[in-house]
């Protein structure tokens, strides 16, 4: 449902909660403007095909009438003052912002994105990001170190945290969605209204707590709207924005990527440009492994495709000619397309802006908070149970050669208290937990497939080439000789790995124990379908008996930089670990502790694997590209240790078996078993990749419980027979 709530204005110019309306169609409130009111998408009227039990002409007064409201207090802002220089600079920057956002969603709805030139789209485009480029961030009350500069403390992180919120605004006025944008500029007057109030009263500011307060009900007050919004589109291919531009667009005019409001560089409009230039053949053949892909991870699994109806599409603009293929495909698998707001990306303006609101929430997270978002995400769910059978799960399209970011860790930002950290923890268990209520994990499936974009340089072209063919390798000679790995690992008692090189790693991985050799074993043969591109094989590994040290000297982890990540593991659980990114070794602690444990205070081994895809490797060392693979990629170019959940979290008691025949038993770990008696406990709703690069390699040996030892590489090379043909490319390697 959309919000119910109606927004008044008292006799003292403030916001009070109204009595419950209906709102539900976008209006116009602009007196001027009144004509975009009936060029409101209809499909605003009906969910899935549920038609709305409410008066639409009643809607459309309610939210115009707010609309109206929000807009002449707004227009206030700009020529009022309150005295408080800093406020009053805050205020009026905001308001302007709101008034450009207003005009954007006006310049939408009155069908001029279709129209206008490619310039004029594009000083949209930047005057809507431009505050928060890396060369204004200095002096934008984005930065949360500005802001603080400018109202001490907390009141500086909060006025921050208000300026995201508006900005917030830029893709739902790209949808026409106004009842969001009326949302996030009542907010502002509501923060507003209270300052002047309590100024023009008491010539000082209202206390801190007075406006947190104003920001934490409007949190809690609209979580409802956006659970339903995030829950429908991904249950509903009615009425999806990004779908209808990848299927209706005129993908050579790559004005289309406008249609979007997310930000756009030379880098989105050349990967545009770049695959409308490129035979159909190599279209197909690019849109066809990543269907296939799809096709297969069922048919792998034993799962039933037949019994869904949607698939949910990840990607970046500017692979729109891609994806049409691809949802032509899926077609004929009997799939419509969804794709979700958050799941369609656009270049990031500033990506230190992103990482410095990460933790906003912690303004007012608490267990109230906490338990009002799990109630409302159930309500939505429950309300499109029918749909979310048909869900057959994400097929993803990722992208790399961005440059490497490292963060700059900001006190001024907003932090999470250990209290707030444990309920978010489990918050994030208990959000999982939903979902899988609602998606049951034993009939989806997912796959994800890579390819560069123009901002890798000059050898774009020669890398997208030796990319694609990369992503279409000789399924059966990997499946062949991962299976002549397998073998000898499932001899194994446990597996050594030591690295050279300057390479500290030194760790024992303990493995499952196999009762029935001739039909059971530990690792999956892992070729290309769901993951592409080939290979790897990769088991759960039994956190008892595993123990030691796994270094990296350089590594990428969810878009992050690390530098010398030490990860110390004590009977497979984390015990320790640290990097090298920041001269205080604590600050080290803290990034790892917030972007890998994710808050928590240790996370098991929940994945030993070993990547075959030497071709990988090569085309990565031969473009000096290693820092900008994807960890789909990276993943496959060497052995490979994932902190968090199992490759089987949630799916531990669904068969796998390999092509060979056997089934892979080794699909839990001492605390993924504890899924049934105490599941917040047994998951962690996390699974991050660490790979150590064959030139770091030193040693990986297969050792049996009589001691035997089976070495499978040696000095950064294969050296188990059957497995040697992969030392080809990186012979390559000078």
């Amino acid at each position: 449902m959309i919000d119910n709530r109606k927004r008044e204005w008292n006799t003292e110019g403030r916001y009070t909660a109204g009595e419950a309306t209906d709102c539900q169609l976008p209006v116009c409130g602009k007196e001027e403007s009144l004509e975009v009111i009936d060029a409101v998408p209809q499909a605003w009227s009906a969910v899935c095909g549920k038609e709305e039990n409410m008066d639409q002409s009643e809607n459309r007064e309610v939210l115009q009438e707010r609309y109206g409201l929000v807009l002449e207090r707004i227009r206030e802002m700009e020529t009022e003052g309150l005295g408080h220089p800093a406020l009053d600079a805050y205020f009026k920057q905001m308001a302007a912002f709101s008034l450009k956002l207003s005009d954007y969603y006006i310049f939408v709805e009155q069908g001029h994105m279709r129209d206008a030139q490619l310039s004029e789209l594009q000083t949209w485009n930047r005057e809507l990001y431009e505050d928060i480029l890396p060369e204004h961030y200095d002096q934008s009350w984005g930065n949360p170190a500005y802001s603080v500069s400018r109202m001490d403390g907390q009141w500086g992180q909060l006025l921050s945290f208000v300026y995201g919120e508006l900005r917030d605004g830029i893709v739902p006025a790209a949808q026409g969605d106004l009842e969001d944008i009326v949302v996030r500029m009542e907010l502002l007057v509501e923060i507003y209204s209270a300052c002047v109030g309590a100024w023009q009263e008491q010539r000082q500011l209202p206390p801190y707590e007075t406006i947190r307060q104003i920001a934490y009900w409007h949190n809690s007050d609209y979580s409802d709207i956006r659970a339903e919004k995030v829950i429908r589109r991904m249950a509903c291919p009615e009425g999806n924005p990004a779908v209808e531009i990848i299927m209706g667009a005129d993908l050579e005019d790559v004005r289309y990527l406008y249609r979007y409001g997310l930000y756009v560089t030379e880098n989105e409009l050349e990967t545009a440009r770049f695959l409308c230039s490129l035979p159909q053949e190599t279209i197909d053949t690019m849109a066809d492994t990543y269907t296939e892909g799809y096709r297969m991870g069922f048919e792998v699994m034993g799962k039933d495709l037949s019994k869904k109806s949607t698939v949910d599409l990840y990607y970046n603009i500017g692979f729109e000619r891609m994806l049409r293929r691809a949802v032509e495909n899926f077609a004929v698998l009997g799939l419509k397309p969804v794709a979700r707001e958050l799941n369609v990306k656009g270049a990031i303006p500033n990506r230190q802006y992103t990482y410095d609101h990460k933790d906003d929430h912690g303004l007012f997270w608490d267990k109230a908070l906490m338990q009002r978002k799990l109630e409302v995400l159930k309500t939505a769910y429950e309300q499109y149970k029918q749909e979310l059978k048909g869900y057959a799960g994400p097929a993803a399209v990722e992208i790399f050669g961005e440059e490497p970011f490292a963060p700059e860790s900001r006190p001024q930002a907003v932090k999470l208290t250990p209290e707030q950290q444990k309920l978010w923890v489990e918050y994030s268990a208990r959000n999982m937990e939903l979902y899988t209520q609602y998606i049951t994990m034993s009939e989806r499936s997912f796959t994800i497939i890579a390819f560069p974009v123009p901002e890798i340089g000059e050898n774009f072209r020669a890398i997208f080439e030796e990319n694609i063919k990369v992503n279409t390798l000789d399924y059966m000679k990997y499946r062949q000789i991962q299976q002549c790995v397998i073998d000898a690992l499932d001899q194994a008692d446990h597996v050594e790995i030591k690295g050279m090189n300057g390479n500290t790693t030194d760790l024992t991985v303990n493995l499952w124990k196999l009762q029935n050799p001739e039909k059971e074993t530990i690792f999956e043969n892992c070729v290309a379908d769901v993951n592409i591109p080939v290979g790897e094989v990769f088991t759960s590994p039994v956190l008892k008996g595993t123990n030691g040290v796994l270094h990296v000297s350089k590594v990428f982890l969810n878009g992050l930089e690390y530098k010398d990540l030490s990860v110390t593991f004590r009977d497979g659980m984390i015990a320790d670990y640290g990097c090298g990114n920041f001269p205080d070794a604590e600050e080290g602690r803290r990034y790892i502790k917030e972007n890998v444990l994710f808050h928590r205070d240790t996370l098991p081994l929940g994945e030993f694997a070993i990547g075959t895809n030497t071709t990988a490797y090569v085309m990565a060392r031969r473009w000096n590209i290693e820092n900008k693979l994807p960890i789909l990629i990276a993943e496959k170019t060497g052995p490979h240790f994932a902190v968090g959940d199992t490759c089987y979290s949630q799916e531990e008691d669904v068969a796998v078996y390999n092509p060979d025949g056997k089934e892979v038993v080794a699909r839990e770990n001492e605390k993924s078993r504890l899924r049934n008696t105490d599941p917040m406990e047994a998951y962690f709703n996390c699974h991050t990749d660490i790979t150590l690069p064959f030139d770091e390699l030193g040693e990986l040996t297969a050792v049996k419980t009589d001691g035997t030892r089976i070495c499978i590489i040696a000095d950064g090379r294969f050296v188990l027979p059957g497995s040697e043909a992969l030392n080809e490319p990186l012979e390559q390697v000078k």
